[in-house]
């Protein structure tokens, strides 16, 4: 680890062609960023077939891991929020609790990020935005409240049969439209739709926190890296320890 202040891996969907982006857009100098690709068949970012890819996934995950591990990162996120609603709040206990014991690393989620970010933005009531099937989102929403979090308004993003298709656009039109005056803060979910450049403008418009998958997770990464630095334009939330 010579010249670098932290490592952090990352366990990518395949196919997904935008966590490296953003991970690459937000890591301050001085972090060291790896990635590999987690295992399912079909074809990447389609709706159809949303929960057969996320099982695959998960069945698949541990020689992902281990072979992400070799690197000897200090931090392993599992960058893939969905992999955390299909497996319930036991099960992603269980696996992480395995998957640390079999590398000697730590691992941790991109869901568990989030839910470590709502809690230092002293969030409890959300908004719930996902590019994800109506399945899928419908259980996202359930493991945000069986973690004690009130979700007042929920909704997929309408139109688009691939996730990989959608746009930073896609991003800022779903938050507004899931928005309401209950909401604490609004949670964008999903780590395939391009997030991180529109979080300012979205804090900006609705005057409260607006925070991603992507974002949570490198803030959760870093910190647990001890690495503390604010980093402007993505999000109040990248801005504190």
């Amino acid at each position: 680890m010579i010249g670098w202040r932290a490592r952090l891996g990352f366990l990518v969907p395949p196919g997904n062609p935008t966590v490296e982006t953003e991970m690459i857009a937000m890591a301050p100098g001085g972090i060291s960023l790896h990635f590999h690709r987690m295992v399912a068949h079909g074809t990447p970012g389609s709706l159809v077939g949303q929960t057969e890819r996320n099982r695959s996934m998960v069945e698949n995950i541990d020689s992902g891991v281990e072979l992400l591990a070799m690197v000897k990162p200090d931090i392993i996120v599992v960058a893939h929020t969905a992999t955390s609603y299909h497996l319930g709040r036991r099960g992603e206990a269980e696996l992480l609790d395995r998957l640390e014991k079999a590398t000697g690393r730590r691992v941790v989620t991109a869901f568990g990020s989030v839910v470590h970010a709502l809690g230092r933005l002293d969030i409890r009531k959300l908004a719930l935005g996902t590019p994800y099937s109506a399945e899928v989102t419908s259980r996202g929403k359930a493991h945000l409240e069986a973690h004690g979090f009130e979700v007042v308004k929920f909704e997929n993003l309408k139109g688009v049969e691939n996730i990989y298709d959608t746009t930073a656009e896609h991003a800022y039109a779903l938050a507004r439209s899931v928005d309401t005056e209950d909401a604490e803060a609004v949670f964008l979910s999903g780590t395939g739709m391009p997030t991180v450049s529109v979080l300012d403008a979205l804090e900006q418009d609705l005057d409260k926190p607006v925070l991603s998958s992507a974002s949570a997770m490198m803030w959760h990464a870093l910190r647990l890296a001890g690495v503390g630095q604010p980093i402007a334009g993505y999000g109040r939330l990248l801005t504190i320890r």
